[in-house]
């Protein structure tokens, strides 16, 4: 009788430690397909509406280039901070200038020229267009044009991931994680997805954080709008795949055996 007891309990904890199916994953296998929407969805290199530009108009002799300084259009000029290190905590780098809001229709209003569209225009064209019509008042004009909300989205295996703004737009691969706390010890390394939109397709690039040779790869400078996504390593995918519930089963199971145990030796 004591066998059969002992033998009902060991299948009890048996069972209490079965895994999920594979297909309760599901979340971690398709992520590649989420982000990949995520770049679809999101606004092309191009300058779109609500885009917040920061411009600063240089000359040989600052007093011409002065009036062209001063911020005429629809916003004011802003301020934003970004870590000069890729922690988050660490000290604030001030980035400041005239700022100009992209209105609805894709125009901005810049001092003396007026209305200037930047519709279907990179900010390298824009920058070419308006150095161009500043020749007319100022002789070999520098043009600088930051983005003010220039994005990155980070994903999967870090401590905070979401949608970070980098305000001067220069963010390589090793920043973006920093600003999202890092890898957690369950990301791996040599798994870290890039996604990026080039002439209307989704670019994927995977890079091994443990490889040196990542900073000449064009993924390592990011671009607006760029996706990273750091995979899970096999601990946490087993992890995942366990019962959650698995210690209360073990822990119930193991108060039943030494109760029958009690019981069986009297």
């Amino acid at each position: 009788m004591k066998h059969i007891f002992y033998s009902a309990c060991l299948v009890l904890v048996l069972f209490s430690c079965k895994s999920r199916p594979s297909n309760d994953l599901n979340y971690m296998q398709n992520i590649e397909q989420t982000a990949t929407q995520l770049v679809l969805a999101n606004s092309t290199n191009f300058i779109q509406p609500g885009d917040q530009l920061v411009i600063m108009v240089t000359a040989r002799d600052m007093e011409v280039a002065k009036p062209f300084n001063q911020n005429y259009s629809s916003g004011t000029a802003a301020q934003y901070s970004l870590p000069n290190s890729n922690l988050p905590t660490a000290s604030q780098t001030t980035v400041s200038g005239p700022t100009y809001v992209v209105d609805s229709e894709s125009n901005i209003y810049f001092p003396y020229i007026g209305k200037m569209s930047v519709e279907g225009k990179t900010i390298e064209m824009f920058r070419d267009e308006l150095r161009n019509r500043l020749t007319a008042y100022i002789k070999d004009p520098g043009i600088n044009i930051r983005h003010a909300n220039y994005k990155i989205t980070v994903l999967g295996e870090v401590r905070n991931p979401g949608t970070f703004v980098v305000p001067d737009g220069n963010a390589t691969l090793l920043s973006a994680l920093g600003l999202a706390g890092d890898l957690t010890i369950h990301g791996k390394r040599d798994n870290v997805l890039v996604l990026r939109k080039m002439n209307d397709e989704v670019v994927k690039k995977t890079l091994d954080l443990r490889d040196a040779g990542i900073i000449s790869s064009d993924f390592y400078q990011l671009k607006q709008n760029d996706v990273i996504v750091v995979a899970a390593n096999e601990s946490k995918q087993k992890e995942s795949r366990m019962n959650p519930n698995t210690p209360l089963y073990i822990g119930a199971a193991g108060i039943i055996v030494t109760i029958l145990g009690v019981i069986f030796s009297k």
